[in-house]
């Protein structure tokens, strides 16, 4: 496998803010608005988000996180004992505007799951859904309001997000099998 390193720290730290600036324009303001990460690497970056909304706005935006381990239609095949994190909406839901983060969108797979499990906590005004990156190849008709960046991928590609509160280092990169162009 080769690598070739898409985004770095300063391109995720210019992703992220935009992202952020997008979010509080679209939704008015910081009124009702909730960020919710996708486990795992979605957690990091929602709460980034907070951060930068919290600079730039002067006002804090509650963040939670979900696991969807038990939501995931492939669960089957996953693991035969997988391994669950809590969820922590401590945040209510009901009635607010959520917007869900994950790092990498692709098949569309897990933000249904992530639905279903939002479903459980309350019944959002609006969801919205936040991607550092868009790889494309959906299976579900899923689409981000928020992105990073769009990266035509092949399939057999693997986008790889490391930031530096679980992997040491921002940013993202592709992985090819080797022979591929």
């Amino acid at each position: 496998m080769s690598e070739r390193r898409i985004l770095d720290a300063d391109d995720v730290r210019r992703a992220m803010t935009r992202i952020a600036h997008e979010i509080v324009e679209r939704n008015g303001g910081v009124a009702d608005l909730v960020l919710v990460g996708i486990r795992s690497r979605g957690v990091p970056i929602a709460r980034r988000l907070a951060g930068l909304i919290e600079q730039h706005e002067g006002a804090s935006v509650p963040v939670g996180s979900l696991d969807i381990t038990y939501y995931r239609d492939d669960l089957t095949r996953l693991a035969h004992a997988p391994i669950v994190k809590r969820s922590d909406l401590e945040a209510e839901v009901s009635g607010h505007t959520v917007v869900l983060v994950d790092d990498v969108l692709y098949t569309g797979r897990t933000v249904r799951a992530a639905l279903d499990a939002l479903t459980d906590h309350g019944r959002p005004r609006a969801v919205r859904l936040a991607a550092l990156v868009d790889r494309g190849h959906r299976e579900l008709p899923i689409r981000p309001d928020f992105v990073g960046k769009n990266l035509p991928t092949s399939e057999e590609e693997i986008v790889h997000v490391r930031l530096v509160e679980t992997d040491e280092a921002d940013e993202v990169v592709i992985e090819r099998p080797e022979g591929d162009a």
